[in-house]
């Protein structure tokens, strides 16, 4: 498994991002963190290792630089954090080693908005789409332009949260389903809730990153 720390250099600033990549992986699964997190994120990072065990790559990278992420409303611009995952999402495009590597997307809280609307960008060059406890919602106006299968992950006790992934829910157009974690709250911090979401997140990807045979 090849494990490599990367700086990503992007029109206007170089980000950094964490690469590990199995053998003859399936794919590769970009996180996209909610605000106020990084690549460091604990809860994005457990996630990451149960797929890797699954013989898929992925990619966690902070959006945002030290200096950007100190100003709060960078956090939630979503435009600005789009645009730093489709720029990202190319460079994986076109790297040497992950080219020719299909890719997926798994998004928590704001980050499932960027990388829903990345995925409306791109939409059959990105497989697959999972959102964490997302906030779908607030790209609504652009979600029936995305084409990959998107699951939407939320907990049983993030009743607002809910509201918000049902309406958004409606506007999906392509393969779709929700998910409603039992007991669960909207960062899944109960025992065992975390692994319940890389389950169903694997399975997902397992369905859905895979290249069709020509």
């Amino acid at each position: 498994m090849n494990k490599s720390d990367i700086d990503i250099p992007l029109s206007t600033v170089t980000l950094k991002g964490d690469l590990v990549l199995p053998e003859n992986a399936i794919g590769i699964v970009v996180f996209s963190h909610g605000s106020g997190s990084s690549r460091f994120s604990p809860r994005n990072k457990m996630v990451a290792e149960l797929i890797q065990q699954q013989n898929i790559g992925t990619f966690l990278f902070d959006l945002l630089t030290e200096k950007e992420d100190q100003i709060y409303e960078n956090r939630f611009n979503i435009d600005l954090l789009t645009s730093r995952l489709i720029e990202t999402t190319e460079w994986l495009m076109t790297n040497e080693i992950t080219k020719d590597t299909p890719i997926g997307y798994f998004g928590a809280s704001t980050g499932a908005a960027s990388a829903l609307k990345a995925a409306a960008y791109f939409k059959k060059s990105i497989k697959a789409v999972v959102s964490r406890g997302g906030r779908p919602d607030l790209v609504i106006n652009e979600l029936h332009l995305v084409t990959a299968p998107t699951l939407l992950i939320v907990g049983g006790l993030d009743i607002a949260v809910i509201g918000m992934n049902k309406m958004a829910f409606a506007q999906l157009e392509s393969v779709k389903e929700i998910k409603i974690i039992p007991d669960a709250t909207h960062l899944f911090e109960e025992p065992e809730k975390l692994s319940e979401v890389a389950d169903l997140a694997i399975t997902w990807y397992k369905t859905f990153l895979r290249e069709p045979e020509r």
